[in-house]
Formats: C-alpha cells, sequence, structure tokens
C-alpha cells in the first residue's frame, strides 16, 4: 500500500543560507491556501522546527537515519502522506554533509532536493555550485534550484543565465533584514522570543508566491509504515516536565513515547512555577538556562521543591540546559554566575566557542539510547561518570552522563524513541517497570 503526497526536500550547500527561514516561508504560503502542510526536520535540532511548527500549524519532526532509524522515518513520512496537501523536509547543514546526510534521506525516501544557495556576492558561480549539487551524487532526485539573498532583478538574470539548461530555476529571494530570523550562540532565537514572527513568516510567503514554489511539487508514493505499538509500561506515572523560555528543547516524538507508554504529562515552569506540580518523576531538557540567571536562581521557592524531589528518591532526568540548572552554579559568557539547584557538584560556564556537537548513542543501565550534543559550556564537577557517550562518526568516548540517586543527567540529549524501554526505565517510579 502506498500514500502519495507532494514532498520536496530543501536543502543548501552548507549552513546558513537561509534554509529555515525559506521552508517555514513556504509552509506558510501553503498554507495560507488552505493546505495541510507537514514540515520534518533533518537531524537534530530544537530551534528550528520551533519556528516551521509556527508557520505550518502542525508539530515537526525528525527524519534521522541513524538517530531515527530508517523504519520509524519511513512510519513518519507514510503517516504525514497519508493526512497533509504537502511534506515539506528542511534538511540538515550541506546537501552531503554527514553519515547519513540529508541527500541518503532523499535518495532513500525518493523525495525531490530544492537547492538553495545564498548568492551573495556571487555571480556566474552560482551555476557551478548548482550544478555540483545536482550532480555530485548520480540519481539523486533533484527539482531545481532558488537564489536566496540576490541583490535584485539584475542579478537574479545573472545567476539564472549562469545555469545549465536541464536545472529548473525556481527563482529568487531578495536580501531583506524584514524576513531575516534572529539569532544566537546555538542557533536562531527561539519562536516564542520574536516578537514578530507572524508578521516575518507572512512576510516570506508573500515572496515565495512569486517564485515557482508557488506551485505545488510532483506527488512522491510513500510505502506503507506503521508505528509498534509500545507496552504501558509507565502507567499511571505522571512526569513533570519543564519547558518555559530557559527549558524548552523538546522533541514532539519524546513526548509522544512517554504518552504511549502510558505516562501523564505535566508541564511547569522554571521561571514562573513556585511549586513543582504532584508528579512522580521530573524531566528537565534542554535550553536557555545562561541568559535567565538570576531569574532561575531568585526562583527559590521551585528550587527548594526540586531538591525535596530529589531527597524523596523520586525520579529526575535531565539533559545539557538542565544538567546546568542541577549544577552548584552556572556563569554566562559574560562571567556574571549565579547559583542553581545544587543536586549535582560542580559549576559550568558559558565558552566563546563549541564545545561539543555530534551524534552519539550511550550504553545505561537501564539500556542503549541514541541522540546528540551541542552546547557551548565546559563543566567542572569532581563526580565520577555513570557512563560515556560513543561518537557516532567515529566510535570515541563522548558525553558524560553522571548519576546521583535517581537523578540521571548529561549533555546527551537522548531520543527515546531510538529504546522506549530505556527511556520508560529513567522515569519509572519507586515500584519500577514492568520488564
Amino acid at each position: 500500500m502506498l500514500a502519495t503526497c507532494p514532498a520536496l526536500l530543501l536543502a543548501a550547500p552548507a549552513s546558513g543560507q537561509g534554509k529555515t527561514t525559506i521552508t517555514a516561508g513556504l509552509a506558510r504560503y501553503h498554507r495560507n491556501q488552505g493546505r495541510t502542510v507537514r514540515v520534518f526536520k533533518v537531524g537534530p535540532d530544537f530551534l528550528d522546527p520551533m519556528i516551521l511548527a509556527r508557520a505550518s500549524g502542525q508539530p515537526v519532526y525528525q527524519l534521522d537515519l541513524w538517530m531515527v532509524g530508517a523504519q520509524a522515518c519511513k512510519a513518519l513520512l507514510y503517516q504525514a502522506a497519508q493526512e497533509a496537501d504537502l511534506i515539506l523536509i528542511e534538511g540538515v547543514m550541506g546537501l552531503f554533509d554527514g553519515t547519513p546526510s540529508s541527500a541518503d534521506l532523499a535518495g532513500l525516501f525518493g523525495v525531490p532536493v530544492l537547492a538553495l544557495i545564498n548568492a551573495h556576492a556571487m555571480a556566474q558561480t552560482f551555476g557551478a555550485v548548482a550544478y555540483g549539487l545536482a550532480h555530485y551524487r548520480p540519481g539523486l532526485p533533484f527539482a531545481g534550484v532558488l537564489a536566496n539573498r540576490a541583490a535584485g532583478p539584475g542579478h537574479a538574470e545573472l545567476l539564472a543565465e549562469s545555469l545549465p539548461p536541464e536545472l529548473r530555476y525556481y527563482g529568487w529571494l531578495p536580501r531583506d533584514g524584514e524576513i531575516t530570523l534572529p539569532d544566537r550562540h546555538l542557533g536562531l532565537v527561539q519562536a516564542t522570543e520574536i516578537a514578530d514572527l507572524e508578521a516575518r513568516l507572512d512576510a516570506v510567503a508573500r515572496l515565495i508566491a512569486n517564485t515557482g514554489l508557488a506551485e505545488l511539487p510532483p506527488p512522491v508514493a510513500f510505502p506503507a509504515a506503521m508505528m509498534e505499538p509500545l507496552p504501558p509500561l509507565l502507567r499511571g506515572v505522571r512526569i513533570g516536565i519543564a519547558c518555559d523560555t530557559a527549558l524548552a528543547f523538546l522533541y514532539p516524538a519524546n513526548l509522544d513515547t512517554l504518552r504511549a507508554l502510558g505516562a501523564e504529562l505535566v508541564f511547569f515552569s522554571p521561571l514562573n512555577d513556585s511549586d513543582l506540580p504532584e508528579v512522580d518523576s521530573v524531566y528537565l531538557p534542554g535550553g536557555y538556562p545562561e541568559l535567565h540567571l538570576d531569574a532561575l536562581a531568585a526562583n527559590q521557592p521551585l528550587r527548594e521543591a526540586l531538591r525535596r524531589h530529589h531527597q524523596a528518591g523520586k525520579p529526575m532526568y535531565a539533559e545539557c540546559g538542565g544538567l546546568l540548572y542541577l549544577l552548584e552554579s552556572l556563569a554566562d559568557k559574560e562571567g556574571h554566575r549565579a547559583a542553581m539547584l545544587g543536586l549535582l557538584p560542580g559549576h559550568a560556564a558559558l565558552q566563546a566557542k563549541l564545545a561539543g556537537l555530534g551524534m552519539q548513542s550511550v550504553l545505561l543501565p537501564e539500556g542503549e539510547l541514541r541522540g546528540h550534543t551541542f552546547h557551548h559550556s565546559r563543566l567542572e564537577t569532581p563526580l565520577q561518570p555513570l557512563a560515556y557517550g560513543r561518537r557516532q562518526r567515529d566510535g570515541k568516548p563522548g558525553e558524560a552522563v553522571y548519576r546521583v540517586g535517581r537523578l540521571t543527567a548529561s549533555y546527551l540529549h537522548l531520543y527515546f524513541a531510538s529504546n522506549p524501554v530505556a527511556a520508560a526505565r529513567l522515569f519509572a517510579d519507586g515500584n519500577g517497570v514492568n520488564q
């Protein structure tokens, strides 16, 4: 059985070419035409999907042949093809970057690639870059190319003339500060922090109306695949999940996995809530705690509630920003330091450069899980690690995982669907997980 739906994978020669802006604008354009648009993001990312979800009005899931797995990617696409009028997939970094890459995904599922090229300060070389992307891997489905950040109609015409005749030119978008999405050290600014995001998305959509992207791409046939039902290992377990502008990096698939395991999810704000909800377990995801040091430190009632939760021997799981929140103190890149929860011994400080990046797996007592790391801080702690991640690229040791009682913390962002049973064991209450 097949499900057909128009689909396009938007890729580029590198990061910073405008993939998220154009993918979001394209999703908004077709949504404004009354179409149901499902958007996916290749690779591990939290910030781009926040923008894409606002643009499309639909949750945005990851597609990654290693972290998510080919079978789960197949099932996600099949499900989307049954309900959507258009599927858009935003690539990661450059088209061929990584193993597996965006090109690997496009080739496996037969989704045509649209190359977005930042044409600023470029003339005929535009055609050479486009030709290389289209022909580097024989047999890759390739839709054509769009010029981003062109100086004007004359520049755009010059770019079009540089293309070989077999490559379709979808048009161009201008250099325009009104549509550029703001960024910071971990990537784009969170969607909830961009006050004029809706206006920016609609502005991109209006520009896209004058390009070839206004047409629906040809339909792609997606083979049938279903997600396996999960056992209710967390039935009756209430999990409190931190979610605000300080801690918000949550995969929709992680939340789906916990719900499918039977858990009830309750959300709270480390910035604004004075008490912890009645919960059996706590999940502190990644985010930007370094931007909210004083507010987090000042919320003494919630800090005490989290300490009581831990002292009661209840499960707590934290990753990256959540790990930083657990420490004795955290300093931002200017050196301003504030007290955090103090549940893990040690201190951390933001660095000027990236300190950790890449896909990793980790073998815990609960089982092996896959995920990724991406952070700018460095941690100093006397605590001995429970385990170390293993880098997907070369198999070398990766991030440390720490455990104190029922508290587990690491820089790793784990993808729970890579091993739902292991994820359930991290959050199981005192009665444990039924085997």
